[in-house]
């Protein structure tokens, strides 16, 4: 029985911790001002007639804080990758040279920043709601449990240590959530 409730409660928190890990995804493709790769990664290049990620056909970096360059391994991939920018509707007007596309990342307005905080705080709360789903999925389990024999006192350990897991996490998404927001409004 001690096996089944410690196997519940490491399903809850390899579920939670997958919650931090998509946070942490979600909150790298919110733009903070600076300029980094990771901005364009979901950006499809039309390599050919097939739908390629960006950094599969391009060089990416970020020569400053401003500016992402993107090098493609092909010239004829300019176009291409130049039209897959502009039509990600990520808000970026890219600039070429024959050679490498540069993107200026233009500072944000404290509108902007404040939209961006907003959507911060959104994904911040679909992460608790699923770090909430995986403490109600254990609870259920546990539930179950003790309808098939298990002791109540085993039960109310086994939930008390699920809000434990759940309070752990609701911490770190709050850190998470915090940092991000620390690194937008900063100018």
């Amino acid at each position: 029985m001690q096996e089944d409730i410690q196997f519940i409660l490491d399903t809850a928190e390899e579920s939670m911790s997958g919650s931090i890990s998509h946070l942490e995804n979600e909150l790298t493709g919110i733009r903070a001002g600076k300029a980094s790769s990771k901005m364009i990664i979901s950006v499809m290049v039309d390599y050919y007639g097939t739908d390629t990620p960006i950094s599969q056909v391009a060089n990416i970096s970020t020569p400053d804080a401003r500016t992402i360059a993107i090098q493609p391994w092909e010239k004829n991939m300019i176009g291409p990758i130049e039209r897959a920018i502009i039509n990600s509707n990520l808000g970026f007007n890219p600039d070429n040279n024959g050679e490498v596309i540069r993107i200026n990342i233009p500072a944000l307005t404290e509108e902007r920043r404040r939209d961006l905080t907003k959507q911060v705080h959104a994904e911040g709360e679909n992460a608790k709601i699923s770090v909430r789903n995986a403490r109600r999925d254990a609870i259920d389990e546990l539930k179950k449990m003790q309808k098939n024999g298990l002791s109540e006192d085993l039960e109310k350990d086994g939930e008390s240590e699920a809000q434990k897991l759940t309070d752990k996490y609701y911490k770190l998404i709050e850190e998470q959530i915090s940092d991000k927001e620390k690194d937008i409004m900063t100018i």
